[in-house]
């Protein structure tokens, strides 16, 4: 058993799972866990598994910058802690895999671990420590507050395709516990910098990351990973990619 490096830091991001072991052959499982919110969201620098607690007893926000792979990989891997995912889109049909990696009971019914949603105010299914509940808003580069976190066990995260001007001022990247940046151009990269007080590299650092690169940012982190899917992972989504 390998301990895996955890993003979580003292103040920010301590959840039910602030720190897990795993075998390195957990990498091959389709969603590598911890106990209860902890998942293995990418590899370090040395190929060490990376986890955080996505899923914790707090009301937590998240983003994700960049494509839509990142975004269903983190909800697959939800789903198969056991947690609720429940997705506000503009674009349901990007999001149908996972209806579908949910599979069906043996009445042939869906089962519903995921629900694909219209971009407008709806009520959420209760979350629980047993019951966790990832909600995706998925509305463009600056998202209103259809589903801010309210409860315990309850993360909204937030799939910006770009970074706009405005998101700076808006509480989806001002108050994330955890922010998932792929490679931006440089003037989304300055633009990046000025919203979470970057220094000059870690700016060039987001020019620079490769396809399958991503920063996860937070309070006192800055940690580069390599994102690593599987053979399961690859028949639902691809190849891990930048991009939609």
């Amino acid at each position: 058993m390998s301990r895996t490096r955890t993003l979580d830091t003292p103040g920010r991001m301590q959840g039910a799972a602030p720190e897990f072991l795993v075998p390195p052959e957990t990498l091959d499982a389709v969603s590598p866990s911890g106990d209860r919110g902890g998942m293995i969201i990418g590899s370090g620098p040395q190929g060490e598994p990376l986890g955080t607690s996505i899923l914790r007893p707090q009301p937590t926000r998240m983003v994700t910058v960049g494509g839509l792979y990142l975004a269903r990989q983190i909800a697959l891997r939800a789903m198969a802690t056991g947690a609720w995912v429940v997705v506000a889109t503009g674009r349901p049909a990007a999001w149908k895999v996972l209806e579908q990696a949910a599979g069906e009971t043996p009445d042939g019914q869906q089962v519903p671990l995921a629900q694909i949603r219209r971009l407008t105010p709806f009520d959420l299914p209760r979350s629980t420590e047993d019951a966790p509940l990832l909600v995706i808003h998925d509305g463009g580069a600056v998202p209103q507050e259809l589903f801010p976190p309210r409860s315990a066990w309850q993360t909204t995260m937030y799939v910006l395709p770009y970074l706009h001007p405005q998101v700076g001022n808006g509480p989806a990247a001002s108050t994330a516990e955890l922010v998932l940046l792929q490679r931006l151009p440089l003037n989304q990269a300055e633009l990046a910098g000025r919203i979470w007080y970057l220094q000059p590299p870690q700016i060039q650092q987001l020019t620079m990351l490769s396809d399958d690169g991503a920063i996860a940012l937070g309070n006192m982190v800055w940690t580069p990973i390599q994102l690593v899917t599987n053979k399961r992972e690859q028949e639902i989504l691809g190849p891990v990619r930048r991009g939609d």
